[in-house]
């Protein structure tokens, strides 16, 4: 999976921050975590056709995490390549989605998909869910995993003596016949675990964030105040990156990136030091930043 950050700031925009948003792209899905306004000029620059995006998940209808969103559709709208395209959001996220097409007309040609609340699950090649979070309004994260893979045992395989199309056909989980005798795809493969991306958008340090995040390989969370600004986080129901270095710690994942900050930091780098009293490896997320897991 590669991730890229197309909006790393809170409810302001700044200079070199813009909206909420993230793309994630594997084998051939593209998957965008929120839609701040201004995430269709942000893909442009970073070279990416909206025709990519196969599925968006909108964590909230807070306006910095969805002003971007009836403008894509558009632009989707009136591409030559119409996709079905499925979107997911929190509890009463339909009669939203509703209100905004009324809000923005449009000749809408596109087939679009909408689930909504928590614990939306879609297979394909990447595996979506969906859980509730504490915001000021219905707010779910998304959890993110490849689907299981298969590898061969190189050892195994040789003592057989396969080779060619039958190494595939065992790494797909088929058994096969290997001259005259039948070969289980168990005895020849191991599982590799699935990646896991977990998304903790706008939310309140809570239990529901550390159990949806065990052992992911990366969280992505918000982490709008510095660890001073504790009593603001709580009044406005955002987490401090403190609070998003301690969930990465009780989940014991092994990578966090903080996101969603505040305009009044210049810098992250109080808001790193934070976070890294309670989990070392963290990195703080900018505007085109790509990421690997």
């Amino acid at each position: 999976m590669e991730l890229l950050f197309l909006g790393t700031s809170a409810m302001v925009p700044t200079k070199t921050r813009n909206h909420s948003a993230i793309f994630l792209s594997h084998q051939g899905e593209g998957v965008l975590l929120d839609c701040g306004e201004g995430t269709q000029r942000q893909l442009r620059i970073a070279g990416i056709r909206p025709t990519r995006i196969t599925r968006i998940c909108i964590s909230h209808w807070d306006g910095d995490h969805i002003f971007g969103l009836p403008g894509l559709l558009q632009t989707l709208s009136n591409s030559k390549e119409k996709m079905p395209i499925s979107i997911y959001g929190p509890r009463g996220f339909r009669k939203d989605m509703a209100r905004m097409m009324e809000a923005f007309p449009f000749d809408n040609q596109l087939d679009i998909e909408i689930k909504e609340g928590e614990g939306i699950m879609l297979d394909g090649r990447l595996h979506i869910s969906s859980f509730s979070v504490e915001h000021k309004i219905p707010t779910v994260g998304f959890i993110v995993m490849e689907k299981g893979k298969l590898r061969i045992n190189v050892a195994r395989a040789e003592k057989e003596g396969i080779t060619g199309r039958a190494l595939g056909e065992l790494q797909d989980g088929k058994d096969i016949v290997w001259k005259g005798k039948t070969v289980r795809a168990a005895d020849i493969t191991y599982p590799v675990p699935p990646k896991k991306v977990v998304y903790i958008p706008d939310t309140l340090f809570c239990k529901a964030c550390i159990a949806n995040a065990k052992d992911a390989d990366l969280i992505i969370c918000d982490s709008t105040y510095a660890a001073d600004l504790e009593e603001k986080a709580a009044a406005y129901k955002h987490m401090t990156a403190a609070q998003a270095g301690q969930v990465a710690n009780l989940a014991n994942a092994k990578k966090l990136i903080l996101t969603h900050f505040s305009q009044r930091y210049k810098s992250p780098k109080q808001l790193i030091d934070d976070a890294r009293l309670h989990f070392s490896n963290v990195a703080a997320a900018h505007d085109f930043m790509k990421v690997k897991v």
